[in-house]
């Protein structure tokens, strides 16, 4: 587990430095210091960008690892079972009916219907056969497949095509200083869920068992749900949606290190930062000076993982 730390905690500097250095305006080492100009791309900008792209990473795949608790399966997560789509649907619905909203009211918003939306998948779930674990992702991915054809639908009525591709493809490129802070609220609730991280354990061992081991379900499935809508919703207005994050994260952690969650969730968010700031930097590099999203990059690493998992070392799925 320390030399888990030690050398995730490594590839996160070592990609941060790197991060805050690639661009198509050149920035040496010694030039902040005599450039005021490429100072401030460096403070306002590649700074920013770097410290969004961690706490982005780390706070989807704990996201993905609480809902694979709440649903008792290891092939979910918010982005790829409609929490994301869901939280696109309330942005839209907002910029229709109160185009002078605020973030905040974004947010909120947002999260709302994220919140609402994830409830109705945690539903019917529950009327799947449990000896068929598999259907839960399927019916996850049609469910949000359906929601985000909403989204398309809607916006392509009312001439909003555009606007909505912001938040089905997840990048990094517009992050400056300003328009990133309202991640460290999905950090802080990254925090909230370690703190719960036993609770949330007990909750993957299913309704029967944690109700015997006396523990508070219905509050902890809602707490749950909150975390998981909170940081859906957060993710989706600041960066979009960046797939698979939360459902391959949990699952190369759970079989590297086991599923002792007071232990693995720091790991899992520290790995969840890395790989995203992996892809970030390979949408930096494979098309300079262009970038490719990162939730290309992602969503490409994701499904080979995923197909691995599947076909491959299954994970359990509880």
């Amino acid at each position: 587990m320390q030399k888990a730390w030690v050398s995730g905690l490594g590839l996160l500097l070592l990609g941060s430095v790197i991060s805050l250095y690639v661009g198509v305006i050149d920035i040496g080492i010694t030039a902040i210091f005599n450039d005021p100009e490429k100072a401030n791309i460096l403070i306002t900008s590649r700074i920013p960008r770097t410290i969004a792209i961690i706490l982005t990473g780390a706070s989807m795949a704990v996201a993905g690892l609480v809902m694979q608790m709440i649903v008792c399966n290891r092939f979910v997560e918010p982005m790829t079972a409609g929490g994301g789509q869901c939280a696109a649907l309330g942005v839209l619905l907002v910029s229709l009916f109160y185009p002078a909203a605020s973030i905040f009211i974004k947010i909120l918003i947002a999260s709302v219907v994220a919140l609402i939306g994830s409830s109705c998948f945690l539903i019917m779930v529950r009327r799947l056969p449990a000896h068929q674990p598999l259907l839960i992702p399927l019916v996850g991915l049609i469910y949000g497949g359906v929601i985000g054809a909403i989204v398309t639908f809607i916006a392509y009525q009312t001439d909003l095509m555009q606007y909505i591709a912001i938040w089905f493809t997840g990048e990094f490129s517009g992050i400056l200083e300003g328009r990133y802070e309202l991640l460290w609220l999905a950090g802080i609730l990254t925090l909230v869920a370690y703190v719960v991280a036993d609770q949330f354990a007990i909750l993957g061992l299913g309704r029967s068992v944690s109700i015997n081991l006396g523990l508070r379900y219905k509050d902890i499935v809602r707490l749950g749900l909150l975390i998981v809508s909170l940081i859906s919703a957060i993710t989706v207005v600041t960066v979009g949606i960046i797939p698979f994050v939360g459902l391959v994260v949990p699952n190369i952690i759970s079989l590297w290190l086991g599923d002792n969650l007071r232990k693995t969730l720091p790991i899992t968010a520290l790995m969840g930062a890395n790989l995203v700031l992996f892809s970030d930097l390979v949408g930096r590099l494979a098309r300079y000076p262009f970038e490719i999203p990162v939730g290309t990059i992602f969503g490409i690493l994701g499904s080979i993982l995923f197909l691995w998992f599947l076909y491959g070392r299954r994970p359990n799925a509880h």
